[in-house]
């Protein structure tokens, strides 16, 4: 398949930038998921080492993931 024909290269052009725009788009969509995942470990992690300071930036975190997404992370007891 050559492209020599104008008319191809930009139908070729348009589908690539489409392409790159979902692709864009959806890895914002994920990214709920992947905080999300990384809250979950961060819990893991606090459990284990007891540490309040790491737990009072991930009290932090926790409550700017639940304005933003869901499902909703109950807030750690830093105490």
């Amino acid at each position: 398949m050559t492209l020599q024909n104008p008319k191809k290269i930009i139908i070729l052009s348009i589908i690539g930038i489409l392409i790159i725009t979902l692709v864009i788009s959806s890895g914002e969509l994920n990214s709920c998921g992947i905080q999300h995942v990384t809250l979950l470990n961060d819990i893991k992690t606090f459990e284990q080492n007891g540490d309040p300071e790491f737990c009072e930036i991930t009290v932090n975190k926790i409550l700017e993931f639940n304005d933003q997404c869901e499902p909703y992370i109950e807030i750690l007891d830093c105490g």
